[in-house]
């Protein structure tokens, strides 16, 4: 199985892949880990976290979005009770009104990278359509 992730990754990274696609009213954001611009991912999850969901903001705003547009998210973690915790603890800082968002947590065996704790998917709405 890790073979698949390690040859997965290469893929990724070789070719032009679309993290996000909107089509309609609605904006896909493919699975954003807490990697930095340079690909480097930070110690603990707290810091993966923070920044998979900088990324995450990053990415809405080339929709002309925030946060506010998002109305799911699914995590999947290799540690369920340290991202429960974080998620709450970080509640507010991703969301205004963190309620209307539908969440799901998924526990994983194995992520993409090593030293992956969490990657995150959300879907929201737009008025656009378009990908990058």
């Amino acid at each position: 199985m890790g073979i698949i992730a390690v040859e997965l990754v290469i893929l990724i990274r070789e070719q032009d892949v679309n993290r996000t696609i909107a089509r309609g009213d609605i904006v896909w954001i493919s699975g954003q880990l807490g990697h930095n611009e340079k690909r480097e991912l930070p110690e603990g999850m707290d810091e993966q976290m923070k920044q998979t969901y900088a990324n995450i903001k990053e990415l809405l705003s080339r929709f002309e979005m925030n946060m506010d547009h998002v109305v799911e998210e699914v995590i999947y973690t290799m540690d369920m009770a340290t991202t429960f915790d974080a998620r709450k603890n970080f509640n507010t800082e991703y969301y205004s009104d963190p309620k209307m968002v539908a969440s799901t947590m998924v526990g994983v065996t194995g992520l993409a990278l090593p030293g992956q704790l969490v990657e995150v998917i959300v879907l929201q709405v737009s008025s656009k359509d378009q990908q990058v």
